[in-house]
């Protein structure tokens, strides 16, 4: 039959995504698809705050903005944390105070309080994302990590179609519910972590040309004018897609949709990313990463600006699949990007200032799209949305120039890894069997 070879090609496709990757990234996989099933502070903060305790758009970006500013400092201090304490003592500390701090933040009532509990899962939060993409960087080999990336923002997405459509019924009934779920599944990953995930840091023995740990400091990050390129214009990407879960609820709220809508509106954006992520993936991988970032970037940026022209849930939608095909392609090309700029020992630090980009961007964008709709309108936000698109389009554009082709490098092996082989060889116990094969750097 015609459509048998079509299957089998897509098994075979799907085969060759999937293999080759080691256990332990299948773990911190599972985390990451745990945490985003839980989802939900993120998402329906704005309705929370604007439908259900009655602020104005302007307060809910203001609590937004403290979220972002927690998120801001954890960045930093996460990605320290990261290269000094280790990936996996950093994630438990992390998502032990995310799942804290969420469940509180459904008992509290005064703005004050409210304010001050949304900053501290905002730090909470983000201190775990250095930890994860340096832990990545570590198990897994330079030319698998476009895919593994992909796989995990698949995860990410997974978790988030299922959960923005949940969370949406669920905000209908209780908004306190929804906060205590997340709570629960971010304790779930904690624990995961602490069964499953061995610390992957490398060795400090190894002999490498990167930076020793105690050689990178911020301030070399900082002086690193071509990553600190890279960072500025990830925040302007960043900028934009903020605005799918603060601009576009609040403009759909005064529009007179329900929470349930925005919901299946924005779960657009999950399943495109679900059912487009692997194929996408196999077309880019190995893609010039100069027009995939300059392409998606004007994808963002004009995908929100149509939004302007949307009346309806299904037009809305339509907007989503456009902004939603420039993260399939950002996110991965993004990412492959900081690692190879970051050196093998200071990873932490420099995935910690990429980190940043996008909590400054969860700072700036709930006042900038709160203060943009109360005093002009939602049309003027998405016509700014897509200025900013092309500004980091042509700013890619001109960065990409000026970054080298990857070149391969001596393999490494995380720490705790190479005390293991060399104790026992079979011995894994409930963590998972050792790769046999040494983990490259950057």
């Amino acid at each position: 039959m015609p459509s048998m070879p079509y299957a089998l090609r897509a098994r075979r496709a799907v085969r060759e995504t999937v293999s080759g990757l080691p256990r332990e990234f299948w773990w911190l996989w599972t985390s990451t698809l745990v945490n985003r099933l839980g989802a939900f502070v993120a998402t329906f903060m704005a309705l929370y705050l604007t439908l259900d305790r009655g602020y104005s758009a302007t307060y809910a970006g203001l609590v937004a903005a403290l979220h972002g500013l927690g998120g801001v400092i954890s960045s930093l201090g996460g990605g320290v944390m990261t290269d000094r304490l280790g990936r996996r003592p950093t994630l438990l500390i992390a998502q032990a105070s995310t799942a804290v701090s969420v469940a509180l933040l459904g008992f509290v009532h005064h703005p004050v309080a409210i304010a001050g509990v949304a900053f501290l899962v905002g730090m909470a939060s983000n201190a775990s994302r250095p930890a994860v993409q340096a832990m990545m960087a570590d198990i897994v080999r330079p030319e698998d990590r476009i895919r593994a990336f992909s796989l995990n923002y698949w995860a990410i997405n997974l978790g988030f179609a299922v959960s923005s459509v949940a969370a949406g019924f669920i905000a209908e009934v209780s908004y306190r519910a929804g906060f205590l779920i997340e709570a629960g599944m971010t304790m779930a990953c904690a624990i995961l972590v602490f069964l499953r995930l061995p610390e992957s840091k490398p060795a400090e023995t190894v002999k490498t040309d990167a930076l020793s740990d105690s050689s990178v400091s911020l301030g070399t990050v900082l002086r690193d004018g071509r990553f600190m390129c890279v960072v500025g214009l990830s925040f302007l990407v960043a900028l934009i897609f903020q605005q799918g879960s603060i601009g576009l609820p609040v403009a759909m709220g005064e529009a007179g949709f329900t929470p349930a809508e925005y919901g299946m509106a924005i779960a657009v954006n999950g399943v495109l990313i679900v059912v487009l992520q692997i194929p996408v993936t196999r077309f880019i991988e190995h893609r010039d990463s100069r027009r995939l970032l300059v392409i998606s970037s004007l994808l963002a940026g004009y995908g929100f600006g149509l939004t302007a022209f949307a009346g309806s849930v299904g037009v809305i939608a339509l907007t989503v699949c456009v902004w939603t095909l420039a993260e399939i392609v950002n996110a991965p090309t993004q990412t492959g990007l900081v690692v190879r700029l970051s050196p093998l020992h200071g990873r932490g630090r420099y995935q910690g200032m990429y980190t940043m980009s996008w909590s400054v961007a969860a700072l700036v964008a709930p006042l900038m799209s709160g203060f943009v709709i109360d005093r002009f309108g939602a049309e003027w936000l998405w016509g700014l949305c897509a200025v900013v698109g092309t500004v980091a389009g042509l700013g890619y554009g001109a960065l990409m120039r000026r970054v080298p082709e990857e070149k391969p490098t001596e393999p490494t092996e995380p720490a705790e890894w190479t005390e293991r082989t060399e104790s026992a060889e079979p011995a894994a116990g409930a963590l998972g069997q050792v790769p046999e094969r040494s983990v490259s750097g950057p």
